[in-house]
């Protein structure tokens, strides 16, 4: 894995140089010399972040079972007069 480094400068002047540089590893951009971002590819994105499913995966549900309705009380019930005593 190849680490770069680009100012913002000169990502802004070439972003395809950054956008190939990413396919090799990270890119720090950084501003005034201090690493302000970190360009990825999307798969290293995925890797990094463990590719979350979304909720209708993780109940492993089918997609025609996806119209569930989920019981949720009604936010007036969850008030409680404030202790002061």
């Amino acid at each position: 894995m190849t680490i770069t480094t680009l100012s913002s400068r000169e990502f802004n002047q070439d972003t395809g140089r950054a956008k190939n540089a990413a396919h090799g590893g990270p890119v720090f951009i950084t501003d005034r010399g201090r690493p302000a971002h970190v360009l990825l590819t999307f798969e290293d994105y995925q890797r990094l972040t463990g590719h979350r499913d979304n909720i209708i995966d993780l109940l492993g549900l089918a997609a025609d079972e996806a119209d569930v309705e989920l019981p949720t009380p009604h936010p007036r019930d969850l008030a409680r007069p404030a202790d002061l005593g």
